[in-house]
């Protein structure tokens, strides 16, 4: 068998996003954007204090980790975005 008669279909059905994955992607793009706002070397540098938040972001995930709590996903459902089934 050759490797061009194997098809692999790796598209997935249309879902919708989930609470889950947004936080995801919020918090990554928070942490990527503090770094980038608080890096001397970056470019868009405007102060080490965003430094600060980069810190409180990860501070975050990972009490939420512990406690299931998280102020991101209350806001989120507030918008009336659906949890993962």
């Amino acid at each position: 068998m050759q490797a061009k008669d194997i098809a692999i279909d790796y598209r997935q059905e249309a879902l919708p996003m989930s609470i889950e994955r947004l936080i995801r992607i919020i918090a990554g793009s928070f942490i990527l954007g503090s770094l980038a706002l608080g890096v001397p070397g970056s470019p868009v540098y405007v102060s080490q204090y965003w430094l600060w938040f980069t810190a409180f972001v990860g501070a975050n995930l990972l009490q939420s980790g512990f406690t299931r709590f998280c102020p991101m996903e209350i806001f989120l459902r507030r918008l009336g975005i659906v949890a993962a089934a």
